[in-house]
Formats: structure tokens, sequence, C-alpha cells
């Protein structure tokens, strides 16, 4: 797979939310039928409604990985006092399958922001072990230090989005 993280250093997720890494397991990303998640791009809040699907490559059904996505931008991109907020986290995810077949222990939580252009990252760690441990808040939520906690070590796999309040004049 390789290197393909500079979108991800240019948005400043890798610094703000993981380091640099190498990705190594292919993650696809889609809302609803054909909304794939692609780095910078632009989804609406409509869209962003439902969980979407996360497809998996990895090596085989015996490794295991975690998922996580979470807003470095809470509550509004120039005072993201709450970095990082929770949306979403699926542990025990068997390789080559998707986020379907993992334990949801953070629900999807609907995007909303409210002010600026949100970031929505989409991590993917590979566990060394069984066991991973949710986290006791959704808010200020770092991505780095549970990590650390629950021995995931780097990403093997990133992507983010964009998106902003759908104004009445948007909808159209």
């Amino acid at each position: 797979m390789g290197r393909i993280t500079e979108p991800l250093t240019i948005e400043r997720v890798i610094g703000e939310v993981v380091d640099d890494f190498t990705r190594s397991v292919q993650m696809i990303v889609t809302y609803g039928s054909n909304n794939h998640v692609a780095n910078g791009r632009e989804l609406m809040p409509a869209v962003i409604a439902a969980r979407p699907r996360v497809d998996i490559g990895g090596d085989h059904l015996r490794n295991a990985y975690t998922l996580i996505m979470t807003d470095p931008d809470a509550p509004s991109p120039s005072d993201p006092s709450l970095r990082e907020h929770l949306h979403w986290m699926v542990t025990d995810i068997p390789g080559t399958t998707n986020a379907s077949f993992g334990r949801e222990v953070v629900r999807y939580e609907t995007p909303n922001p409210v002010l600026g252009i949100h970031r929505y990252v989409f991590i993917l760690f590979k566990q060394r072990g069984r066991t991973v441990s949710p986290p006791s808040s959704r808010d200020y939520f770092n991505t780095r230090r549970f990590s650390a906690e629950n021995d995931l070590g780097l990403p093997v796999a990133a992507v983010y989005f964009n998106a902003q309040r759908e104004t009445a004049a948007r909808r159209r």
C-alpha cells in the first residue's frame, strides 16, 4: 500500500490526531450506495446521517481491527476545545470483512457540524491483543492516548472527509 498520507499531513490529521504512519491495509468507507469517503471530499449532513459501510482489507480473518471515527474540530475549527469528539468505535473486526462483523462499542453518532467546516476522520488499527477497552467519554477523546492504552500502535489506514452545516440554500 505504501505512503498515501500526504493529504492527511496537509490537512493536519497527521499531527493533530495521529502520528505519521504507512498505510498497510485497504479501508473503503461508503455512505449509502455510492458516497465514497475520500480525503478532503465534502459530504452533506443528510448523506452522513446513517452509519457508513466500512470494508476492511487485511491479510486474513484471524487478524482483528479497531475502527475509530472522530471529529478533531469540535465544537468549531477555530475553537476545537472538545478535541477530539468520538463519533463511532468498532472493535474486533475480522480482516477481509466489514465493520458490521465487529463489536460496536460506541454507537454511531451522526455528525452535526454547527460552525465551520469539520474534518471527520476514520482511523483503523490492527489489534495486537484481543481486548480493547471502550473510552469513558465521547468528548475530549484522544486517539493517540487510546492507542497507547490499548497497545494498538500506529494506524494501518486512515481517511477523512469534510462536512459543514447544511443551510437552506444549499439543500436544493
